[in-house]
């Protein structure tokens, strides 16, 4: 298997209502969306929202099952500021703030936030954590 994130999937209560939400914070749906599920360009990741009893169907799990919603999403923003803008534009398209933005223990500075459905964002600002140009987190993999 190639070491490769393609796709996060979140099992939404109304895939229309989750698509309106995340086209309010930037996301952009690709050509292959329906009303039944919708792929969003996220930076070299599509997040797809489908709905969440038809996810557990098509895995083969129970909606309760242990584990299934244990997801937390992250978005690493370029300044500590940042987290807290973008924090506060998600409050504004519909989130709920879970945690406001400070210091970590680990040297950072981060928040989270809740969409609709209640899926787990964390935005942070990781001082150990290079963006690109494109946003996209550049990973010092050592001598390995």
């Amino acid at each position: 298997m190639e070491p490769r994130l393609s796709l996060v999937t979140l099992g939404v209560a109304d895939v229309g209502r989750a698509r309106a939400f995340y086209e309010a914070l930037g996301f952009k749906a690709g050509s292959a969306s329906q009303d039944a599920v919708t792929f969003l360009d996220a930076g070299g990741v599509v997040l797809a929202l489908f709905g969440r009893g038809p996810l557990a169907e098509d895995a083969r799990v129970a909606d309760s099952a242990p584990g299934f919603s244990g997801v937390a999403l992250a978005h690493n923003a370029r300044e500590p500021a940042d987290v807290d803008k973008a924090l506060a534009e998600a409050v504004a398209a519909g989130a709920r703030l879970i945690k406001p933005a400070a210091k970590t223990f680990w040297g950072g500075y981060a928040g989270y936030f809740a969409d609709p459905d209640g899926h787990l964002w964390e935005v942070a600002h990781n001082p150990y954590f290079r963006l690109g140009a494109d946003g996209r987190v550049e990973l010092d993999m050592g001598d390995t």
